[in-house]
């Protein structure tokens, strides 16, 4: 069994040796005027070979000997001359083609073929082989692709925003360069890689600060591909503004500062007039006090009588009716003495402040009580 798969091996090894093979992107967008470059790879049954003694040709698919690419020039079709090259090395098995400058008849199919000289001096070819079921056919696009904006809906005042700005290609040797109307060149981040084998895409990563001034703004992106075709789109910024409550807490602390400072006034004044209406008060209060002791030193030491003996004198004289005689009699040994000619005297009095002596006429009596009780009245009200 083991003999037999030895034997299999063997005689399918050289088919497998002998096989070639190319690797080509099948469909590719061009766009017209600018470029486009198309992926290839081989294999052949020679093992590793030199670039130089290898031979690399793009023909069309329909007549192999209308070259579009050649090393000898003067091969090439005049349409194509000028226009194509190899962007990889053959010795490297790359044979990846550039196409510049596309025009609107450049669609193909394009196929790939290779040759391997005999020597590196020796130019001339023995093994030859196109590849003419792998071929390369273009969609001509004579309107650039529009870039892609990617960013969030709404930006936020005094904060970073960034927006993405991504356009894709089929000519990496001369990518489309990305633009902005805002900002600056250094404000911008670009990458490139490839989405699949035959696309690649460029991206540019803006990031800035939007303020108030920013909103609803433009955001352009302008994307120029190789020889000048250009495609732009534009976005409309909204920012919002950046949340705070400034607005509340400003007028809410003044407000609370001013009661505050208000409360103290209020409070200091208090304060400063209780504590002058305490020294009023004590002011009032000593001159109360000594009008109080000087009015009772006056009443104590003053020759005029008491409040009671005030009020009996009084009472004496509007109680006793005119006319009232006493019997002399009945009355003191002091006051019989002092009696008047016809043995009747009246009801006797109580001597007055200056010590006169009695009138015996009872009317100049009653106008003596009389200016008796007025000296009394204002004594008292002096006092008082």
């Amino acid at each position: 069994m083991m003999v037999f798969c030895l034997l299999v091996a063997a005689l399918s090894s050289p088919v497998v040796t002998e096989e070639w093979k190319a690797d080509v992107v099948n469909f590719l967008d061009a766009l017209v005027s600018s470029c486009v470059v198309v992926p290839c790879s081989f294999t052949h049954p020679r093992g590793p070979l030199p670039t130089s003694r290898l031979r690399g040709i793009w023909h069309r698919s329909t007549n192999h000997k209308e070259y579009i690419y050649n090393e000898d020039n003067t091969l090439i079709v005049d349409s194509f001359r000028g226009r194509t090259k190899l962007l990889g090395a053959l010795g490297q098995n790359n044979c990846t083609l550039e196409i510049i400058d596309i025009k609107d008849h450049d669609n193909g199919p394009f196929c790939f073929r290779i040759e391997l000289a005999k020597t590196s001096t020796d130019t001339s070819t023995t093994d030859k082989f196109s590849f003419v079921e792998q071929c390369v056919q273009f969609k001509m696009l004579t309107d650039p692709p529009k870039p892609i904006l990617n960013h969030a809906k709404t930006a936020i005042q005094n904060h970073p925003y960034t927006v993405t700005c991504s356009v894709t290609h089929t000519c990496p040797s001369h990518m489309p360069k990305l633009t902005w109307n805002k900002g600056t060149a250094d404000m911008a981040t670009e990458i490139h890689r490839e989405v699949q084998r035959g696309l690649w895409e460029v991206q540019s990563i803006l990031t800035f600060i939007p303020e108030e001034k920013d909103d609803h703004t433009d955001v352009t992106c302008t994307a120029a591909f190789h020889e000048k075709p250009e495609s732009s789109e534009t976005m409309t910024l909204y920012v919002k503004r950046a949340e705070n409550y400034n607005h509340i807490i400003i007028p809410t602390v003044v407000g609370i500062g001013t009661a505050v400072l208000f409360g103290v006034f209020c409070i200091l004044m208090v304060k400063k007039y209780k504590t002058r209406i305490a020294e009023l008060q004590r002011r009032d209060g000593s001159v109360l006090n000594r009008l109080s002791r000087m009015s009772r030193r006056i009443r104590s030491d003053g020759p005029g009588p008491s409040h009671t003996d005030q009020r009996s004198i009084w009472s004496r004289f509007s109680r006793r009716p005119k006319g009232e005689m006493l019997d002399l009699d009945h009355m003191p040994n002091n006051v019989k003495s002092k009696s008047c000619a016809d043995g009747k005297i009246s009801k006797p009095r109580f001597p007055s402040p200056k010590s006169q002596p009695k009138s015996c006429n009872y009317n100049e009596d009653l106008d003596d009580g009389d200016d008796y009780m007025n000296t009394v009245e204002l004594n008292i009200y002096g006092n008082i």
